[in-house]
């Protein structure tokens, strides 16, 4: 670049795209896959789940005001935040894995913004027509008709937008209630205020920004070149089979042409407006579409499919040198996608086994520090603790409260309960309770030195227990 060049813009106005419609295998299948996601994204807050008396019946419920995450038989509390803190390290390197093998995958398929976008395309198009259609209209003057059919497309968008946010608040509380405080005005302002943000931020990402919330917004388009290399599969031109290009097969020199047409197909669907012929960029999503154009493009001119295809970029010069590719395993399976794919398991094999191994009991225990002890009149020495006791089970139970020790100690608690040193704690709730512990005058081991020992908790009626261990202080 000259030194008295202006530097490239960091920014660029978003110049409209029109997607035009193809059909094949990965249009086909990104159908599916909007479909399954947007099924799971609306209808998941309305499955019910039995969970007992005094608990939620939505199956996938954050309960805020209860401080829990349900998750049909799973309940999460919130000192077991590991369990989510897990799930999303699992997400995180499932992405780092995808990416790895098969490029964005991700962005072309199953991100939100890709789904929503999608979804806003079909539906200008079937307002406003196909790709020639839709430019034709944006380029015509204002009219009685452009003005009917961009009113229409937007109250639809609009619908879409709201139901999207609607169905968001609706993982925060019953759904069937808040449907009803919604429509009678009687919901929390947080939840229209929630349903207000996301509607605008669906209406304007989904149909106005599209693939700049992509280039400008999103850091995943520049993480991504850390996640890929030259075996990565990803969307590609194979430059050596398509130059030189030309429109005429039928030329004096049709022979010396490469098998693109230049028909513009693969640019024409492209939902980013690139060109991938110009090789890999950064605003490519790998949506596959181009592959479906362009093969349908080759079926017609009698050429072999595959001229943009998923590629990997060793191949691709392989390729060009008269070699054959490698099979596709070898791309997927190579040392960093097993080594993804193995710290991704042994996570989830971690977080299934501490979720079949927690106790329905769980416990703290916090020693008074401020007096450390207490010297009776009788010459006793006392410590004192707080006591909290997590009943995780949906009925109530009572617990007995022991302490084990190689000194001999006295346990009382300050609790109301039918048996002394025993606690009921209900259903799903917290008990703190004050516990002391005594060291008699005669027990000259434990008054004047520290002691260990271990406070526990058992359910009276399962014998279920937990423990931990702390210590008591005494004078010396």
């Amino acid at each position: 670049m000259p030194q008295d060049a202006a530097p490239p813009p960091l920014y660029a106005p978003r110049a409209p795209i029109f997607p035009r419609r193809v059909k094949g295998t990965f249009r086909t299948l990104k159908w599916w896959i909007m479909g399954v996601t947007l099924a799971i994204y609306y209808l998941t807050p309305w499955i019910r789940w039995d969970r007992g008396p005094n608990l939620p019946d939505q199956a996938v419920l954050i309960d805020m005001a209860g401080r829990r995450f349900y998750f049909f038989w799973i309940e999460i509390w919130p000192h077991e935040f590991y369990f989510v803190a897990g799930l999303l390290i699992m997400a995180g390197l499932g992405l780092f894995l995808f990416t790895s093998a098969l490029g964005r995958v991700w962005c072309g398929y199953a991100c939100p913004q890709t789904v929503w976008t999608d979804m806003f395309i079909l539906v200008e198009r079937w307002i406003e027509g196909d790709r020639n259609a839709r430019v034709r209209l944006w380029n015509a003057g204002w009219s009685a008709r452009k003005l009917r059919l961009r009113v229409t497309k937007w109250v639809v968008w609009f619908v879409i937008a709201m139901a999207t946010g609607g169905a968001w608040v609706f993982y925060f509380a019953d759904a069937p209630t808040l449907a009803g405080d919604l429509v009678t005005f009687q919901a929390p302002l947080v939840a229209y205020s929630t349903i207000l943000v996301l509607t605008a931020t669906t209406f304007v990402f989904g149909g106005f920004m599209r693939e700049q919330v992509c280039n400008y917004m999103c850091p995943w388009p520049r993480i991504q070149a850390a996640m890929m290399d030259e075996s990565t599969l990803t969307v590609a031109y194979r430059h050596w089979r398509g130059e030189p290009r030309g429109k005429h097969m039928k030329a004096e020199d049709a022979d010396l042409r490469g098998d693109c047409i230049d028909c513009m197909a693969c640019v024409n669907v492209c939902p980013a407006g690139i060109d991938i012929r110009d090789g890999q960029q950064m605003e490519c999503i790998t949506c596959a579409l181009c592959i479906d154009a362009c093969d349908e493009v080759m079926a017609r001119i009698g050429k072999p499919r595959g001229l943009i295809d998923y590629l990997a970029l060793s191949d691709e010069a392989a390729e060009t040198q008269g070699a054959q590719p490698r099979p596709i395993w070898q791309h997927v399976l190579r040392p960093r996608t097993v080594l993804y794919t193995a710290m991704w398991a042994l996570i989830g094999v971690a977080l299934v086994y501490a979720l079949f191994i927690r106790s329905d009991i769980d416990m703290t225990v916090e020693p008074v520090r401020n007096p450390q002890f207490v010297t009776l009149s009788d010459g006793s020495v006392r410590n004192t603790y707080t006591l909290r006791i997590r009943n995780l089970t949906a009925e109530d139970r009572e617990f007995r409260v022991m302490l084990t020790s190689d000194e001999i100690l006295r346990i009382d608690v300050e609790a109301e309960g039918r048996v002394p040193n025993h606690v009921a704690v209900p259903a799903n709730e917290t008990l703190q309770a004050r516990v002391y512990v005594i060291a008699r005058p005669q027990d000259a081991a434990a008054t004047e030195a520290t002691t260990d020992l271990r406070l526990w908790v058992e359910d009276v009626e399962t014998d279920d227990r937990a423990g931990v261990a702390t210590i008591f202080n005494g004078k010396g």
